[in-house]
C-alpha cells in the first residue's frame, strides 16, 4: 500500500478504535452505576434475556475492538491486507467494506 492510503486507513482504524473504546467504557460504566437486573421490575425470564443481551453486546464490542487493534498492529508490521490464514492479499473491495478484517473471503 502507498503511504497516503496507509495514513487514510490508519486514521479510519484509529477513529473506529476510539469509538469502540468509548462504547465499551460507557457500557462498563452503565453496568457499574446502576444497570441492575433485580427481579423487582420484571419476571426472571425478562431479567435473564436482558442480561444475555447486555453480555452479548459487550462481547461483540470487545471483539470488534480486538479486530481493529489487530489491524493497526498489522499495519505497523507491514502485514495489513494479508489473510491471517493463507497469507494472500485480501481483496481491495473487502478491505474497503471491512477495514479491520483479518481474513480473505475464502477463509472468512
Amino acid at each position: 500500500m502507498d503511504d497516503v492510503r496507509d495514513d487514510s486507513v490508519r486514521d479510519d482504524l484509529e477513529s473506529e478504535r476510539d469509538r469502540l473504546r468509548k462504547q465499551v467504557e460507557e457500557l462498563a460504566a452503565d453496568s457499574d452505576e446502576g444497570l441492575s437486573f433485580d427481579g423487582g421490575h420484571a419476571d426472571s425470564g425478562q431479567v435473564a434475556a436482558e442480561r444475555g443481551e447486555f453480555t452479548s453486546l459487550a462481547n461483540s464490542l470487545r471483539e470488534q475492538l480486538d479486530d481493529v487493534e489487530a489491524a493497526l498492529t498489522a499495519l505497523d508490521e507491514g502485514r495489513y491486507g494479508l489473510c491471517e490464514v493463507c497469507g494472500q492479499a485480501i481483496a481491495e473491495a473487502r478491505l474497503e467494506a471491512m477495514p479491520a478484517t483479518r481474513r480473505c473471503i475464502d477463509h472468512a
